[in-house]
């Protein structure tokens, strides 16, 4: 596969991962009011988690080397952990569509991880646009009024560098590893941690969730957490962590659009042409050069 081919297939793969990733926030605010934060933020993990145990046993898929464990362990801090947990309790109270512009900040902090935990240099031009990106982000932001800070606010964005650094570095570790297996065995290794967590807060209320609950519990679940991540991680492998995440500024106007259809959120003017500039950002981002230094290790393996 050619360096071109590898990039497009990446780049097609990780817009999969988005187009998955966009719904997480409106299905998390369905779910949320009557299942709990704890419940729908570490729970969610445990069904990717069994998901994931039967994929590894069909494939019989041997332990991960020792020395992958930390980086797995990161990788469950991030993705696993950190960004469904602190995302599922600022939902309770923020809407969809507030979170959403928070979570445009995702790309930029991405890349800056990958900088360091994906041995990734872009070039300038990728820097400048990927600031214009931001900039069309904050501006939008700033259009729909997404507020004053709030410690919900606060909670995204914790959500946000968490999320990032699961990103950098399981891109990185895709390499070596592949993206599906770099998400199963990240999400099986951290189930034994989540279980009696997530059991403390099980109660009798969760028998009489309302379908729509559940439905959005399913959704973060299965695809969210799974097979989103399955295409994402993968994308990421195959077109450079830098690059794919710049797909994710696709992300908080998608978010928008589930919001207002779904939950019946209101979205101010602007969205037209916030939408205008970050696919133009996107676009010219996907075409700028990025260096990836070369692995100590393996090179990329395909599952």
């Amino acid at each position: 596969m050619t360096e071109q081919s590898r990039t497009r297939e990446g780049l097609l793969l990780g817009g999969l991962g988005v187009l998955a990733f966009s719904l997480t926030l409106p299905a998390t605010r369905a779910a949320v009011p009557e299942l709990g934060g704890t419940v729908v933020g570490l729970g969610r993990a445990l069904v990717a988690a069994m998901l994931a145990a039967i994929l590894l046993a069909v494939r019989r898929e041997r332990l991960p080397e020792r020395r992958h464990w930390p980086r797995l362990a990161l990788i469950a801090a991030g993705v696993v952990v950190g960004f469904p947990l602190l995302s599922s309790l600022a939902m309770r109270d923020m809407p969809a569509a507030h979170g959403a512009v928070l979570v445009g900040l995702l790309p930029a902090t991405t890349a800056v991880a990958a900088v360091f935990r994906a041995r990734e240099r872009p070039s300038v031009t990728f820097w400048l646009v990927s600031a214009a990106g931001l900039a069309a982000v904050l501006a939008f932001a700033a259009a729909q009024g997404a507020g004053k800070p709030t410690p919900g606010d606060g909670l995204v964005l914790l959500a946000v560098a968490a999320a990032a650094v699961g990103y950098a570095e399981g891109g990185a570790l895709s390499r070596e590893l592949g993206g599906w297996r770099v998400l199963c065995w990240a999400l099986v290794l951290s189930a034994p941690v989540l279980l009696p967590i997530v059991a403390l807060h099980l109660d009798a209320r969760l028998l009489h969730a309302s379908p729509r609950a559940w439905a959005g519990f399913a959704y973060v679940s299965g695809v969210s957490m799974f097979l989103g991540f399955l295409a994402w991680y993968r994308g990421l492998a195959l077109g450079g962590v830098a690059r794919v995440s710049q797909l994710q500024l696709l992300q908080p106007l998608l978010t928008m659009g589930w919001s207002v259809l779904l939950l019946g959120e209101e979205v101010g003017r602007g969205t037209l042409g916030a939408a205008l500039l970050v696919v133009g950002c996107v676009l010219a981002s996907a075409r700028s050069r990025i260096q990836r230094l070369p692995a100590p290790e393996a090179s990329l393996k395909t599952p």
